[in-house]
């Protein structure tokens, strides 16, 4: 009998054309929405492959900076920000109506994702953009981060991220994709990452040290070169190492 649970995600509709091959492995995706990646027609044919495999289904937002794949920090005032990720959520709202699909999560994307993680006024910004869906939507959030305590703060519900794929500091953060070794890539690496963090509620770090943490959803990112060899792997070895996931 399995003793734990645990929900996994992968960020999709990003031009990569992996979600037929991946979608049995997992139990939740983030559609990008038009920001970093993505249009209507993404949308609407990521979306309901999504509902015919019976995965929660979240909106991807970004800044909207396709040229970067959303994924540097971009100069743009607060006013046009809140815009386009009203805009991307709105037309993303207009897919799943269309589809029948009800909404599960929230996850920002990229740079906004790690920066809403630390800087408090871009977090209010974010939350302030997303504030219509706070009844029907959870957040991906990480762990211990400004986000998660300000949503909290402000009644929505929640879900604590970690990611089965990448590296972390001591901090807490993210190793930078710049940096060699931000990316975990061979299943077996991953399996060994993601265990203490399901069972343990701690991480091992980049320089050694293990740091508290907590995970409801575990991300495996859909543009990882091994992405799929590490779902078909995960999906035979959590069970065998009482971890189910969580459909």
């Amino acid at each position: 009998m399995n003793q734990f649970k645990i929900d996994i995600n992968c960020d999709v509709g990003e031009g990569v054309g992996n979600e037929p091959d991946i979608f049995p492995y997992i139990s939740s995706c983030n559609i990008a929405c038009g920001g970093h990646a993505g249009d209507k027609k993404t949308m609407l044919k990521v979306a309901s492959l999504a509902g015919q495999h019976n995965i929660k289904v979240g909106s991807h937002p970004s800044y909207p900076d396709k040229a970067n794949f959303g994924r540097e920090v971009m100069d743009i005032s607060s006013q046009d920000l809140m815009q386009s990720i009203k805009q991307q959520l709105s037309d993303f709202d207009e897919v799943l109506e269309q589809e029948g699909i009800p909404l599960h999560h929230i996850k920002a994307h990229g740079a906004l994702y790690n920066q809403t993680a630390k800087n408090e006024n871009l977090a209010k910004l974010y939350l302030d953009a997303i504030k219509d869906y706070k009844e029907r939507a959870m957040l991906y959030v990480p762990f211990n981060s400004v986000i998660s305590r300000i949503a909290g703060e402000r009644g929505f519900k929640i879900w604590f991220e970690a990611f089965a794929d990448r590296n972390y500091n001591a901090d807490q953060t993210l190793v930078s994709r710049k940096e060699e070794d931000a990316l975990i890539e061979e299943p077996e690496a991953v399996l060994k990452h993601i265990l203490p963090i399901i069972k343990k509620d701690e991480v091992l770090t980049l320089n050694g040290e293990l740091c508290k943490i907590k995970a409801d959803t575990l991300c495996v990112h859909g543009d990882t070169v091994s992405a799929l060899k590490i779902l078909t792997y995960l999906s035979k070895e959590l069970p065998r190492n009482q971890v189910e996931i969580q459909k």
